[in-house]
């Protein structure tokens, strides 16, 4: 009840929440945007980054988000209400304090995080100096900041969703996802639309991300 009451003021003072898909880089961001999408939330995406070989069935990135930190024009993000929009997860704090957030936060484990972003750097030819146990620790540091951050921010919700789950159990992902979304989207076409071919770099074994 009280959650509820919560929830219809937000919405008197923001208007719809914009649903943002955050995560680290190679977490399943992109499959959740495609599992919104397929379940009916309008996605907010200008189709510039196109798929690849990494990322089969596309990105579904939109370009404005990556100048978020440097550009001090953020109105747009108000269009985004009502929508889903992709932003990594060191851009979330760069989300303006005018509207209200619905995230929808993707977990992996981390050394298959860096395993996929080691073999996108080798199919681009670029090359990461950065020892992979530093850069662990790094990105476990950031997703406690970013835990944080979530709790301190009146106009942030956050639901965490494993990489590995939704692509093992889809059906279980997709009820929790539709219920945190307020219980409209169609779940039947959100399972579908995961495609667990795709779980690549997948650590045998594997039962949850380790802790942050």
């Amino acid at each position: 009840m009280l959650q509820s009451m919560k929830d219809l003021l937000s919405r008197r003072r923001y208007g719809a929440p914009v649903v943002i898909v955050s995560g680290l880089p190679r977490s399943g961001t992109s499959m959740m945007m495609k599992m919104l999408d397929a379940g009916g939330v309008p996605i907010m995406t200008d189709h510039v980054r196109q798929a690849d070989v990494d990322n089969p069935k596309g990105y579904y990135e939109f370009e404005r988000v990556k100048d978020m930190e440097k550009d001090p024009d953020k109105s747009w993000v108000r269009d985004g209400r009502g929508k889903a929009v992709k932003v990594i997860s060191w851009l979330l704090k760069q989300l303006p304090d005018d509207s209200a957030y619905d995230i929808v936060f993707m977990r992996r484990d981390i050394d298959e995080v860096l395993a996929s972003q080691n073999k996108m750097l080798k199919h681009r030819d670029e090359a990461d100096a950065t020892d992979d146990a530093a850069m662990a620790e790094a990105y476990r540091h950031h997703l406690a900041e970013v835990r944080i951050l979530a709790r301190k921010k009146p106009n942030w919700r956050m639901i965490e969703v494993r990489y590995d789950q939704a692509v093992q159990d889809p059906a279980a992902v997709a009820k929790s996802v539709n219920a945190f979304l307020g219980g409209r989207l169609d779940e039947r076409k959100m399972v579908e639309a995961v495609d667990e071919k795709l779980y690549r770099n997948r650590k045998d074994g594997l039962t949850a991300p380790k802790p942050a």
